[in-house]
């Protein structure tokens, strides 16, 4: 039971570490001192969006050693071998469902009008207030674009 809790424990910490944010206020360290295209614009609509979680596998194979583990507990023998498999898929499946609900996000699709007339939407989490008419900045390095007001 001991080892169960401690592997449950890990694979909750380690589930933690997965999280990141797609946040228009949070940079990576790669980001950092890279220049950025900048554009102004005006906000045309915001509309609340989910932005799935990840799916990295390691809820999955986290889940699966917990249940594995956990299920070699019950019975003897061959019962305890079975029971183990049943526990270790079962385990990974509940661990990749855990991941993807932890790391899930809530954000806005916010719809802008370029100073020269052209429409972009961008998906970011849901930081800032933005609201139609607004005029706000749209920050671009290496593919990815955020809404800054």
């Amino acid at each position: 039971m001991r080892i169960t809790v401690v592997l449950a424990l890990a694979a909750a910490a380690t589930l933690a570490g997965c999280a990141t944010s797609k946040s228009g206020d949070v940079y990576s360290r790669d980001e950092a001192l890279r220049e950025q295209t900048v554009r102004l614009a005006t906000v045309e609509s915001v509309r609340p969006v989910t932005i799935q979680g990840t799916r990295s596998g390691i809820g999955a194979a986290s889940g699966a050693v917990v249940g594995g583990v956990a299920g070699t507990g019950v019975g003897h023998g061959r019962g305890s071998t079975i029971a183990g498999v049943l526990g270790a898929v079962g385990g990974g499946v509940a661990g990749q469902a855990i991941e993807e609900g932890t790391t899930r996000k809530n954000g806005v699709e916010i719809t802008v009008r370029l100073d020269n007339g052209e429409l972009r939407a961008i998906v970011q989490e849901e930081t800032d207030k933005f609201v139609a008419g607004q005029r706000v900045r749209l920050l671009t390095s290496g593919g990815v674009t955020r809404v800054s007001p």
